[in-house]
């Protein structure tokens, strides 16, 4: 059973009462959030150096390039107006496995609007089987995350729900200890995108690109790429580090950059002849940094823009921005530096699930 409890929802409805799809704005936890911390003058780990070496001597990003996925959506509920229909989440993935007590109970509720898509999708249905097929909902200060995710029958087949409370500044170990959520290690995605709507909101308080978009980004590395070390006790030797709660597959080698890990870009990197939108993500990564999230190829993660009322093409964005812009230096994994955010934990996968006071709001910390 999970034993999260925020008291927000009751999933025994058939409808909410809010209304039609909304746009633009990503979702954001409070400024007390790990997520939101400028790390620009953050201790830089004493193995940085080697673990960076390491990584770039396994090839570095996947591709061997910093590319950009442009497939994740980000749909948005309206707390108030016509009625949305809500599914419930049931089992039946891949192997039938439910991630539990990880993720929200079986049978718990996912708005799903009119006009509502899943990840790389044109409507609900999906190909659990080939795809990550993620659902991203907000619905007031409620984000729902689900992984694997697709509707028949009424009901949403999937192999995780993972709610979060936007109005919460969660505790070191976020939705709790081993833990997964929709991402592998175990943080949430939507905050960690970027969009165009961001970009351009950026752009208008400082048309150069010297602006940023005020939190860290997600961005994933080959599973095969990133540390183990069976000496510590996990299983298969599987680890991570904060702010991560779980890792997924990682069986690289000891010395490289473990799940979880948060990298900032060195600061003195040289933003000449790329555009002001490349600008802001490439600050922010020098003021907020990324955070190691998921095992996959392609680096960075970004919204589509379905939803967005500013679309990619205005800038313009495109997936090799960082390495086939004329004349403008390559964004390298050795261009980077690993935080110390603390020490490695073994991965047991003994999910113990934060508990947070239902009603209450933590603006300035856990407590």
């Amino acid at each position: 059973m999970r034993t999260l409890s925020f008291g927000f929802l009751c999933v025994g409805a058939f409808f909410l009462t809010p209304g039609a799809l909304l746009g633009d704005v990503l979702p954001q936890f409070p400024p007390g959030s790990v997520w939101r911390q400028n790390v620009s003058g953050a201790a830089v780990h004493l193995s940085s150096p080697s673990m960076i070496s390491t990584l770039q001597g396994l090839g570095g990003f996947g591709n061997g390039r910093m590319q950009i996925d442009f497939s994740i959506r980000v749909v948005r509920a309206a707390a108030g107006g016509a009625t949305v229909p809500i599914t419930s989440i049931v089992g039946g993935g891949p192997n039938d496995v439910y991630y539990s007590p990880d993720c929200d109970a079986l049978g718990s509720a996912v708005p799903v609007p009119p006009g509502a898509t899943i990840e790389g999708e044109t409507g609900m249905t999906c190909d659990v089987f080939g795809n990550d097929c993620h659902y991203l909902v907000t619905q007031g200060n409620t984000l729902f995350e689900v992984y694997r995710g697709t509707v028949a029958a009424g009901s949403m087949q999937s192999q995780c729900l993972a709610t979060w409370q936007l109005n919460v500044v969660y505790p070191p170990q976020g939705r709790g200890e081993h833990c997964t959520s929709a991402d592998a290690a175990g943080f949430p995605i939507a905050p960690m995108l970027f969009n165009a709507d961001e970009i351009h909101a950026s752009l208008t308080l400082d048309a150069t690109g010297n602006g940023d978009l005020g939190h860290a980004i997600r961005f994933i590395l080959p599973n095969p790429r990133m540390a183990s070390d069976a000496s510590l006790g996990g299983v298969e030797g599987r680890l991570y580090v904060r702010p991560g709660s779980h890792a997924g597959g990682p069986s690289g080698p000891v010395g490289s950059v473990p799940y979880g890990a948060r990298l900032r870009l060195r600061s003195d990197f040289p933003l000449a002849n790329y555009n002001p939108a490349a600008r802001v993500i490439l600050n922010t990564l020098k003021r907020f940094g990324m955070v190691l999230a998921d095992g996959g190829t392609v680096a960075l993660t970004a919204e589509s823009d379905l939803y967005t009322t500013a679309k990619w093409v205005d800038f313009p964005l495109a997936a090799r921005v960082f390495d086939q812009t004329s004349s403008a230096a390559i964004v390298l994994i050795s261009d980077f530096q690993v935080m110390d955010t603390g020490p490695r934990i073994a991965e047991t996968y003994d999910c113990v699930p934060t508990v947070l006071p239902t009603g209450v709001i933590f603006q300035d910390g856990f407590e």
